[in-house]
């Protein structure tokens, strides 16, 4: 028995341990005998009585609480199946089905739930029942269907049974037609409003990293909380509505703009039944997905193991929702690439052993790189550093500086997010200084990932090498400042800031042109298309200003220095 006990009498509890000698015919709601027993049993009580009883109409579960209370058995259910029970209780103060009745039919994946009206002196009234309908169902009551209410003597007369099986081969045929038409995991998306004045602009971006990892979004939804539920940051009928719009959207993920907490991961996966990703998780497994070059791969699996490792303590099942597939260039489902599944169990030592083991490679790594900015130096060539927002459109332009347009000197540029994740660099020529070193960096992105962010740490530090940063903007998409502002605050972190820059107004060509202007006379940019060649002229040309007056500086500090010396000497 489960539920509150307290305060009953050794025979009301004598009564209740009987229930679980009751059978009923297999396929039905209940029998007349068992809803006498209820409703007798709850009067008695003046609580809620409620029994779980499985397909072969045994009492499993008796508990003294209501829908909501009751003892329910914890199982994983596949996406065609349901839970295999259905629950049977009392109402003592009459009325239908109550909500958190349907929400714990629904949320559960019961057979069914019904409620027994509990008349005068302990009798059986009218009955309610209601079950699941399929995915895609389209009414008034989209996710259950509830039947017309019958007499306690009535209550075997429904065929549940064959419901349930028709149900299920119904939900089977569902799960085969998307996996035959599904690319991509469906995924929901949640971003939660506290105020900020770019919350949309945020929701939208979360749509472009999880289209960018690889899901099909098919809801979006900005959920305003002044104050974050510690649990479940949106609150358990906000995580009710969503679990509804997946199961008839078939979608499959839920993905929080906000990072969130191993319990409220785990609280909020056991509420929904989905799988839960956070914007952390997401850019992780973009970043696996996308690494290429050894050092990128093990910045990667260097920060996953500092995400994860605060993660594993009392996971348990829940290693296989952050898991790793065979690996950065396997397929995989979203927020399972990475270090693979076996690097996942281990200990927390061998999990140090592991950090401590790619730190080392990484240094080894930074000493090459090192050797080859000395080289550059001592060519006394000057170095240009490309920087910018994510899909700024870095690449392109590098490209377009260099006129690359085969490999091997082509570099990548897709339209996604952190298509780059390491340095490179190729030779251009600008009219009136002569070659140059163009460097294309890892796109920037507001509130990094602290742990990206220490990883990448040596990879960005190379910007400081450069004589001239070059300030990719995307002007064609709204809210070009504050992206700006976003690079501006990484640069200052890193104590670039004040470097000479030139700001490029990237994709002029689809930008509305009063926005374009408002930019430009904000920024003090140079509007250029490195796809369509348009501005670049201009744009070599602040380069070319930029570096001379650099060299020019350079140049009176060296001429100062050997005044100096001589005068010293």
């Amino acid at each position: 028995m489960h539920g509150n006990t307290s305060g009953l009498r050794p025979a009301q509890l004598k009564s209740l341990g009987n229930l679980y000698r009751r059978r009923i015919e297999p396929g039905r709601v209940g029998s007349p005998e068992l809803a006498r027993n209820l409703a007798e049993l709850s009067d008695d009580v003046r609580r809620e009585v409620s029994v779980l009883i499985d397909r072969r109409g045994r009492v499993i579960s008796v508990s003294v609480a209501d829908a909501k209370g009751a003892e329910l058995p914890d199982l994983r259910l596949g996406e065609n199946r349901l839970a295999g029970f259905h629950l049977l209780h009392t109402h003592p103060r009459g009325g239908g089905l109550s909500k958190g009745d349907l929400s714990t039919l629904f949320l559960k994946r019961l057979d069914a739930v019904s409620a027994i009206e509990v008349r005068d002196e302990g009798q059986p009234g009218l009955v309610h029942t209601a079950h699941l309908t399929p995915p895609g169902t389209v009414g008034e009551e989209e996710d259950w269907r509830i039947l017309d209410p019958v007499p306690s003597f009535q209550i075997d007369s429904f065929d549940l049974g064959a419901q349930v099986s028709a149900l299920e081969e119904e939900m089977a045929r569902a799960v085969r037609t998307r996996e035959a038409k599904k690319d991509h995991e469906r995924a929901i998306l949640v971003q939660i409003d506290q105020g900020e004045f770019d919350a949309e602009e945020r929701l939208e971006e979360l749509s472009e990293l999880a289209r960018t990892a690889g899901a099909e979004v098919v809801h979006k939804e900005l959920v305003y909380r002044r104050n974050l539920k510690p649990g479940t940051l949106v609150g358990a009928g906000k995580l009710e509505e969503l679990t509804s719009r997946a199961y008839h959207l078939d979608a499959d993920l839920l993905i929080f703009g906000q990072e969130l907490g191993p319990a409220q991961a785990r609280e909020i996966e056991a509420a929904t039944g989905l799988k839960i990703l956070d914007r952390t998780q997401l850019i992780l497994d973009i970043f696996a997905l996308h690494a290429q070059g050894v050092e990128s791969r093990l910045q990667v699996e260097l920060a996953q193991l500092r995400y994860m490792k605060p993660r594993l303590l009392g996971a348990g099942a829940q290693l296989s929702r952050i898991g790793g597939s065979a690996g950065s260039a396997a397929g995989g489902s979203i927020g399972t690439r990475g270090p693979g599944e076996t690097k996942l169990e281990l200990d927390r030592r061998r999990i140090n052993d592991r950090i401590s083991f790619l730190e080392k490679q990484l240094e080894s790594v930074a000493v090459r790189r090192e050797e080859r900015r000395k080289g550059r130096a001592r060519n006394d060539i000057p170095v240009v550093s490309i920087v910018g927002y994510t899909n700024a459109g870095k690449s392109t332009l590098l490209n377009a500086f260099t006129h690359a347009a085969e490999e091997p000197r082509r570099v990548l540029a897709e339209n996604k997010l952190f298509a780059t994740l390491r340095p490179t660099s190729r030779q251009g020529f600008v009219v009136g200084v002569g070659p140059v070193v163009l460097t294309d960096t890892v796109g920037f992105i507001r509130d990094l990932p602290k742990d990206l962010s220490r990883a990448f740490r040596a990879t960005l530090e190379e910007i400081g090498d450069a004589d001239v940063l070059l300030h990719v903007v995307d002007a064609a998409s709204p809210g070009a400042d504050t992206r700006f502002e976003a690079v501006n605050r990484i640069l200052e972190d890193l104590g670039f800031r004040d470097m000479p820059t030139v700001v490029a107004l990237n994709k002029a060509d689809a930008a509305d042109p009063e926005a374009l202007d408002r930019e430009r006379e904000r920024l003090g940019g140079v509007p250029v298309s490195a796809l369509r060649d348009i501005g670049l002229t201009e744009l070599k040309d602040a380069l070319a200003d930029a570096v001379g007056q650099v060299q020019r500086q350079e140049l009176a500090q060296r001429e100062e220095a050997q005044v100096r010396a001589a005068e010293y000497r």
